[in-house]
């Protein structure tokens, strides 16, 4: 099968190619903005792709055939995270996506995962299952939320299958510096005596990159299972809890200095992720 991964050298991407590679006797084509040299260098699995250095704001006449025709895509690129309230999620991203997306389809596609986010929920408490109505309360989350509507209403003009993959929340090396694991991993090899957080009582739903990356490819090569998916491990963890298991794993003593922020105004104080539809696809939930 071929396969083309956007957003190959992100967090999630170069890991989901990571995995692509080492399972499975596919031909995987990667796409990101980096130039060749740079993208090999910061992601060696690289060199075993069809790497195509790309920018989606700069448009193309033929998507479908400038990517060589892949059998599916995995849509993973998207510009600004975690900037979650910036407009240009909206005035850029939005467009770029959509014109590519579209083009790809009308040109000859029949096969994409697209990566959502849990942001789409919204203030919302509790399970998150995907048959609760999304209410984003961020410009990304709307922006993701409204590439979804957009891809259901192509599929009354073109026969595609569409998995919109939820992702919840990712934690693993490499990581953007901006990141609760990003910060906790400065941190810990900086020597600080002391971690600045919120109080911590939040519940999160928190899945390992190696995880994700796993079940975004599977989703991706299955078409039983389409529509919105949950991307999550079905369980809830206080922020606090994460932060000490982070560095009791690394025998590093930290003191948590919680209540220095304050809590997200866009984020429900206990939500994770229902996880019935994922686990028809890979099973046991790691």
């Amino acid at each position: 099968m071929r396969i083309l991964v956007t957003g190959a050298t992100g967090f999630i991407g170069r890991n989901v190619v990571n995995y692509l590679c080492s399972h499975g006797e596919h031909e995987i084509i990667t796409a990101a903005m980096k130039t060749k040299q740079e993208a090999e260098a910061f992601c060696p699995a690289l060199k075993n792709t069809s790497y195509i250095s790309k920018n989606l704001n700069d448009k193309e006449e033929n998507y479908y055939t400038f990517f060589q025709e892949p059998d599916c895509v995995i849509h993973l690129s998207w510009e600004g995270l975690p900037n979650y309230n910036e407009l240009f999620h909206i005035e850029q991203n939005l467009p770029a996506n959509l014109y590519f997306i579209k083009n790809m389809i009308h040109n000859g596609l029949t096969d994409i995962t697209v990566a959502g986010t849990c942001f789409e929920y919204g203030i919302q408490n509790g399970c998150l299952d995907e048959e609760k109505p999304p209410a984003p309360a961020t410009v990304y989350g709307l922006a993701k939320d409204t590439l979804r509507r957009f891809l259901e209403l192509l599929q009354t003009k073109y026969q595609f299958n569409m998995k919109w993959i939820r992702l919840f929340y990712l934690y693993g090396h490499g990581q953007g510096k901006k990141t609760l694991w990003g910060q906790m991993e400065e941190a810990a090899k900086n020597n600080h005596k002391e971690f600045n957080m919120s109080r911590g009582e939040q519940l999160r739903d928190y899945i390992s990159v190696d995880s994700a990356a796993e079940y975004i490819s599977r989703i991706a090569l299955q078409d039983t299972i389409t529509g919105v998916i949950n991307c999550c491990s079905g369980k809830s963890i206080s922020i606090r809890r994460f932060a000490e298991k982070f560095f009791e794993d690394r025998g590093v003593s930290m003191k948590l200095n919680c209540g220095h922020y304050p809590y997200s105004e866009y984020e429900p104080l206990a939500f994770w992720g229902g996880t019935a539809k994922l686990k028809k696809i890979i099973g046991d939930i790691q």
